[in-house]
């Protein structure tokens, strides 16, 4: 096998999977009860689904990869260099999946970020080597600064947090829940003074995220293309279903996202 060939099919393989565009087409049945005690994805359905595992191989946060070296989370993760992104997982019990485990070479946390408020919680995880784009591995459309929230919109979040948030239990195969997005005033008026202007929230309607979930993906389809617009944060503490969880607001650090994944 040539150098010039196999360059070839990995930029083959790379141009096959534009984002937002899995290869494994997701089912949706309308609004399962909620991410605790939700619905199994189809397998390989979210692509970009990433599990952020420590250095035990114990799964603490999800993630979403936007490039073949880079991944979204949320900064209360706390990722280190020490831990591992782990891409292509569906069912965590399995040892015959086709996964691709990636060490981290750099961890870039937003510079505002505040543990108390949870303000700009989100951070980027740089991979020590290329994710290579397949089926079950592909990466999601990052939501512009032009973006806004339509209230009232289905968009999906997907991940394996607990599905108790008494008992703390967790599936083995990946979560996913429809949720409608909430307008500001509508989270605003639910959190108060904790609900500031870099979040979002979904949800209050019989659905909600829960621990573990954190740092995963909250998106929406448009034109058949799914793009991020949330990054899991902090919600109720026992995952009730009358709260709405709150998202990191993707297209308010556009911006900086793509700063930073020019400059390192």
């Amino acid at each position: 096998m040539t150098l010039f060939w196999l360059l070839t099919c990995v930029a083959v393989t790379r141009a096959a999977y534009g984002c937002g565009v899995p290869a494994i087409t997701p089912v949706i049945s309308g609004y399962a009860p909620r991410i605790v005690n939700g619905q199994n994805a189809v397998s390989g359905s979210w692509p970009w689904q990433v599990s952020l595992q420590d250095h035990s191989g114990i799964h603490y946060c999800g993630g979403s990869l936007l490039n073949p070296y880079w991944i979204i989370t949320a900064a209360h993760c706390n990722v280190l260099t020490s831990h591992v992104a782990v891409l292509g997982m569906y069912n965590r019990a399995s040892k015959s999946e086709a996964r691709q485990v990636k060490g981290i070479s750099k961890v870039i946390r937003h510079p505002l970020y505040n543990r108390v408020t949870n303000v700009n919680d989100v951070l980027l995880v740089k991979l020590s080597s290329p994710a290579i784009y397949t089926a079950r591995v592909s990466p999601v459309c990052l939501a512009a600064s032009s973006d806004g929230l339509s209230a009232g919109i289905k968009c999906v979040t997907s991940g394996w947090g607990h599905t108790n948030g008494i008992t703390k239990a967790r599936p083995s195969k990946l979560q996913q829940v429809s949720l409608p997005l909430m307008s500001y005033l509508q989270c605003q008026n639910i959190w108060g003074v904790k609900f500031l202007n870099s979040m979002m929230c979904a949800g209050a309607a019989g659905s909600s995220t829960c621990m573990g979930d954190s740092g995963g993906p909250l998106v929406c389809q448009k034109n058949g293309i799914w793009t991020l617009i949330g990054v899991v944060s902090w919600g109720q503490s026992t995952c009730s279903t009358s709260y709405p969880g709150v998202y990191t607001f993707v297209p308010q650090f556009h911006p900086w996202v793509n700063q930073m994944i020019a400059s390192n």
